[in-house]
């Protein structure tokens, strides 16, 4: 395994998610609940048969690419021997560490109130501050930028798939809490939405 960038991709892969799990742990320590690991809105569940293995794809794949050489899996020669790329893709693996380093923030922020699915019996606090000031799904930017980065670092065929199916999901799950954060707060979440951008701060666009 002399590929660096790999390695680090991987590493910060999975510690993503093994701090997913922490979050979890935690939130169910504190409220005795699962944070919304089980679904319990009809359209999250059809969404969490998607996302499941496209989790797990993503653990796996930035692994599969250090150890094959050859196959669909393997990296690309390019990737490899192409001076440009390859100084591309160190970027892209600090650019996805410093998303990890960041989403910690969002997630020592939401404490015990953040969820991964939304909650039919409500009650959900909404935060302003911090990153969610300027954006209201800086979790699910920063996500989508790691996979970014998982695309660039592993130009796969199969990582391109899982990325793209990323992409259409999370559009989906955030639109999908809008609605809901909406009928939960109202005019207070109607005055935050217009006055925040849905993955970037300079693009604010009403409600759809």
């Amino acid at each position: 395994m002399k590929d660096g960038a790999g390695v680090l991709l991987a590493a910060t892969v999975w510690a993503y998610w093994i701090g997913v799990g922490l979050m979890i742990v935690r939130v169910h320590r504190k409220t005795r609940t699962l944070g919304g690991l089980i679904p319990e809105q009809s359209l999250e569940r059809v969404m969490w048969l998607a996302w499941v293995p496209l989790v797990a794809a993503w653990l796996a794949l930035p692994y599969l690419a250090l150890v094959r050489i050859h196959g669909p899996l393997a990296l690309p020669a390019f990737a490899l021997l192409a001076a440009g790329y390859a100084a591309l893709r160190w970027i892209a693996a600090a650019a996805a560490f410093a998303a990890l380093l960041l989403t910690s923030l969002c997630w020592a922020r939401m404490g015990t109130g953040w969820r991964m699915g939304v909650s039919k019996s409500g009650g959900e606090r909404l935060i302003t501050d911090g990153m969610f000031r300027y954006v209201r799904h800086p979790i699910y930017a920063l996500s989508m930028l790691l996979m970014a980065c998982s695309m660039v670092v592993v130009p796969t065929a199969p990582m391109l798939v899982v990325g793209a199916a990323h992409f259409v999901l999370l559009q989906i799950k955030a639109r999908n809490e809008e609605r809901h954060l909406l009928a939960e707060h109202g005019d207070a979440y109607r005055d935050y939405l217009a006055r925040t951008g849905r993955f970037f701060p300079w693009m604010r666009t009403a409600h759809d």
